[in-house]
């Protein structure tokens, strides 16, 4: 249990931390995803509920969208083939280890416009769920080996963001411009930005 919780604890913000880059990298965004967080919630002065969450639509596209763009693993844990079996013309051998690059696969050009471009609206009427189910956005693998701490971290990061966006404006440091924001990722097990994202939050006044 405390792996799981630990890992979800530090995937959860590698994805709020890219979401909140890519939001201040694109303003339009940022203001409508503040939006509907400000009209739908009804708590004007404590946190957003979980339950609140569930009808926030356009945030769980911001976060699809920062997941295809930014997986927080972006080769998933090993597969070993059981049986030869053969896929694009290669022929796959019983035992050998199989590495899915999850990173790879959502920025395909093959499956998605524009590929390269944060835009959350390319999920509107879209049956791509990031659940497992759907094989264009595998952010927490999928089959009997998919990450247990999905429900967890999914509702931390929805409620996370959400509280975020609804009690502060998010604005760049003085002098900043967006071609400022430095999206270079850090190697390793999990993927984070390799520099801190520095922002300036404003409460915000209903």
């Amino acid at each position: 249990m405390i792996n799981v919780l630990l890992a979800g604890i530090d995937t959860t913000a590698i994805t709020m931390t890219w979401a909140m880059a890519e939001l201040a990298r694109n303003p339009r965004v940022m203001r409508k995803v503040q939006s509907e967080i400000r009209n739908k919630s009804r708590n004007r002065e404590g946190l957003i509920t979980f339950q609140e969450t569930e009808h926030l639509d356009y945030l769980r596209m911001v976060i699809k969208e920062t997941w295809r763009l930014h997986p927080p693993v972006p080769l998933l844990l090993p597969r070993e083939a059981m049986s030869e079996f053969e896929i694009n013309g290669y022929t796959i051998q019983p035992k050998a280890r199989i590495h899915v690059n999850v990173w790879a696969i959502g920025r395909d050009p093959g499956t998605w416009k524009d590929p390269e471009e944060f835009l959350p609206e390319r999920f509107i009427d879209s049956d791509i769920d990031p659940k497992g189910q759907s094989f264009e956005l595998l952010p927490f693998g999928g089959g009997r080996r998919i990450c247990p701490g999905m429900y967890m971290g999914t509702s931390m990061v929805e409620f996370g963001l959400a509280n975020l966006l609804y009690h502060f404006d998010w604005k760049l440091p003085e002098g900043m411009v967006v071609e400022d924001i430095d999206m270079e990722e850090a190697p390793g097990l999990t993927v984070n930005k390799k520099n801190h994202l520095l922002l300036v939050p404003t409460k915000y006044l209903d």
